[in-house]
């Protein structure tokens, strides 16, 4: 998490605020807040209250990653380099887009 909140400050000085899931809870959030400036909101689900209800902005990620395992070659780690696996997703993502024209 360290890592990639440093890479992070460095690419978006934009970014403030990080939705995270309920396993980033604790001193992790304390001490990136700290070091970092960001504001991590936990997103815990009440499932086994309330049932099934999507929680807010998750899904919006989840039905991405559901766009992109449709992809035979994104559902599997087939790369062999970092670079090339960026490149894969890159190009899903000018599909999903071409399709949507």
């Amino acid at each position: 998490a360290y890592l990639l909140m440093r890479v992070l400050k460095e690419m978006c000085s934009s970014v403030r605020n990080i939705l995270a899931d309920g396993g980033y809870r604790g001193e992790l959030v304390d001490n990136i807040r700290k070091k970092f400036g960001y504001v991590i909101q936990v997103v815990i689900s009440a499932y086994k209250e309330q049932g099934f209800r999507p929680i807010q902005k998750r899904w919006i990620v989840e039905r991405t990653f559901s766009w992109m395992d449709y992809n035979r070659r994104l559902c599997r780690n087939y790369e062999l380099t970092f670079d090339s696996a960026e490149e894969m997703v890159k190009l899903a993502a000018i599909r999903l887009l071409l399709r949507k024209i």
